[in-house]
Parts: structure tokens; C-alpha cells; sequence
């Protein structure tokens, strides 16, 4: 029985636009907490946007062919899901190259949604620099003799990773926030989701603060990056000025913001989302007015696996939450 999973080609149209919800219970009446929701997109996460303005891209300079190319891209999960599901629904098949830490439930979406899987031995996130970058390498190794067949859109170089956040999650959080954000947060891997929504942040107020949060090293936080144990991308390179302050957030205070969420507001997060938490209620002890605006990357339903290892929840308490949560989105691969 074939349990791929293949979107339809307007699904695209849905990209963007995810909600900003308060945390009420962690706002005070003069330092205001905003959480935008980006498994609101439809592969789950705020990487969606990425991959389908690399792809678009790809396609307006013609490197790509309907029914003939391959997508190969390195990822630590979300960034496969979204290209896999964005490039099955525009007509090409899609490569993966993966860490086997990743977990076990992203892997299981990437082949629902019909990727091939290439797994390698590196640590949770692909690395980037000499003598660390399995994944990178092995995605370039196999598509560099034959680039007839093989694109790689290579997120940690592509500049239209950038600009899908300057072109639509800077602009949104300006709107949804009536230009009244203090504060924008979010955890880095790539850098194109901080410097593309800082940049268009900063060309609207100059004194808007911009903090990127990194994970601590050996971490267990997916789709974060430390960068000690790996060179910064040349995408953040480029740009990396744009920060103004850093948080290094750990295994054990973000797993503990994640259940926080759940308990307090009834939101089932993914762990980088709990280090954006953990980053913000640091970022807010310091002020005395603001509105701080963290980005959510993904929801908490890829990752029960890991939140079992890890003690997070009892397996009552996840299906409790899981019942009970507000503001779950049903992605598109969960769909039959």
C-alpha cells in the first residue's frame, strides 16, 4: 500500500501569513511576549518559506526541469520536509541527506512525503566547515558529477533564503505588530531567517533589537546550531552584523520551556521553540517596556521520541496536551 503523501500543486499559496498569538501568561502589563506560529505553514514549520523561494528561484534561472530534476539538499529535518513537500507538489523528486540523530518521526515524514534518505553519522544539525560536514559533502558529492540531473539549493549559501524572510516574515511581523516590536528573537542555524526578517525590521526602526539565540554545544535542539562545533554559514556571514545581542540556550532549560508551554498556554512546541522561550523570558527581565517577538519554528508532534528520551513528558501528558493544545495546525503531511 503506497503511503506517500503528494500535495497538491496550490498548496504553495498557503506559505506565510501564520498567526502572532501573546503569551499571556508570561506578558506583564509593560513587557508584552509574542509568539509567531510557523507550523502554521503547510509543511509545519518556518521553513517552508525558505524552500519555496529557493525553488522558485531556481526555477526563474532555469535550473530546474518539471519531471526531470532532482532536489538534493543536507538538513536537520525541517528544511527536507518543506522542500520535499514544496517540490513534490511543483513536479520534482527530492533527495534528503540527513544525520541519523535526527529524529524519528522527521524521518518518517520525509518518506511519507516520498524523499529518498541518505543518513549519515553526523552530530543532530549538518555542519558547515572542514572536516565536519558529512552531510553537506555527501549532498555535493552526489550531485556535482551531474548537475543535468541534480540541484542543490544549498540553504547555507542562498541568498533567496534571506529574502524569504525579508520579502514575508519581517513584513508580517511589522503589520501584526503595527510597527510597535521592541524585540525580534529567534534560534539560528542557516542565519537566513534572522538576518532576512532583521534586515527589513531594521530599514523600518533602526532601534529595533535583534537577538539570535545559538544552542549549546553537543545539544539536542534540532534545526539549532552551535557555533563553536561549526562555522557560521556564509548566508549569516554575509549579514551577521545585523545582530545585536547573543543567548546560548541549553538542553535543559528549553525542554523545560517546552513543557512550561504546554502547561501554562497550551502550546505543544518543538524544542527550538523552547529555546527561543527560555531566550525571551531572559531578553524581558532586562527591560522595563517592550513587545518581544519570537519566531516558533515548529510544533512539538515530530518530536514525542525525543521528549520520551529526554523525561519532558509522560506519555499522559503528551497525548493530554496533544488533545488539549491550542493553535495545532493540520500540516499537509498528514494528510492520506
Amino acid at each position: 500500500m503506497n503511503m506517500t503523501t503528494v500535495a497538491r500543486p496550490d498548496i504553495v499559496s498557503q506559505i506565510g501569513n501564520t498567526p502572532l498569538v501573546e503569551l499571556n501568561s508570561f506578558s506583564t502589563s509593560s513587557v508584552k511576549l509574542f509568539a509567531k506560529l510557523e507550523w502554521y505553514n503547510p509543511f509545519g514549520s518556518v521553513k517552508d518559506r525558505a524552500a519555496y523561494w529557493m525553488v522558485k528561484e531556481a526555477e526563474r534561472k532555469g535550473l530546474l526541469r518539471k519531471d526531470k530534476s532532482v532536489i538534493i539538499e543536507p538538513t536537520s529535518g525541517n528544511t527536507g520536509i518543506a522542500l520535499t513537500g514544496i517540490s513534490q507538489a511543483l513536479g520534482y523528486k527530492v533527495e534528503i541527506v540527513i544525520p541519523d540523530k535526527v529524529s524519528a518521526e522527521t524521518k518518517k515524514i520525509l518518506k511519507r512525503l516520498g524523499a529518498t534518505l541518505h543518513e549519515t553519522s553526523d552530530d543532530l544539525c549538518p555542519r558547515v566547515g572542514a572536516g565536519t560536514d558529512q552531510s553537506i559533502s555527501l549532498a555535493k558529492a552526489i550531485s556535482k558529477p551531474r548537475p543535468d540531473i541534480y540541484y542543490m539549493p544549498n540553504q547555507y549559501e542562498n541568498d533567496a533564503n534571506f529574502l524569504a524572510h525579508y520579502e514575508s516574515t519581517g513584513p508580517e511581523i511589522w503589520k501584526q505588530t503595527n510597527g510597535d516590536v521592541t524585540h525580534f528573537l529567534t534560534g539560528c542555524g542557516t542565519g537566513g531567517t534572522i538576518t532576512g526578517t532583521a534586515t527589513f525590521l531594521k530599514e523600518k526602526n533602526k532601534n529595533i533589537k535583534i537577538i539570535a539565540i545559538q544552542a549549546q554545544k553537543n545539544h539536542l535542539l534540532q534545526g539549532l546550531r552551535n557555533f563553536e562545533e561549526s562555522s557560521m554559514p556564509d548566508l549569516f556571514l554575509r549579514r551577521q552584523k545585523i545582530v545585536d545581542e547573543w543567548f546560548t540556550a541549553t538542553n535543559e532549560e528549553s525542554f523545560r520551556l517546552v513543557k512550561a508551554l504546554a502547561v501554562k498556554e497550551r502550546l505543544l512546541v518543538g524544542p527550538s521553540s523552547g529555546s527561543v522561550m527560555a531566550s525571551m523570558l531572559k531578553a524581558a527581565e532586562k527591560l522595563e517596556s517592550g513587545n518581544l517577538v519570537g519566531i516558533f519554528a515548529d510544533d512539538g508532534t515530530k518530536f514525542k521520541s525525543l521528549y520520551d528520551q529526554q523525561g519532558v513528558f509522560t506519555d499522559t501528558e503528551y497525548y493530554n496536551i496533544l488533545k488539549n493544545a491550542k493553535n495545532l495546525s493540520k500540516p499537509a503531511y498528514a494528510l492520506v
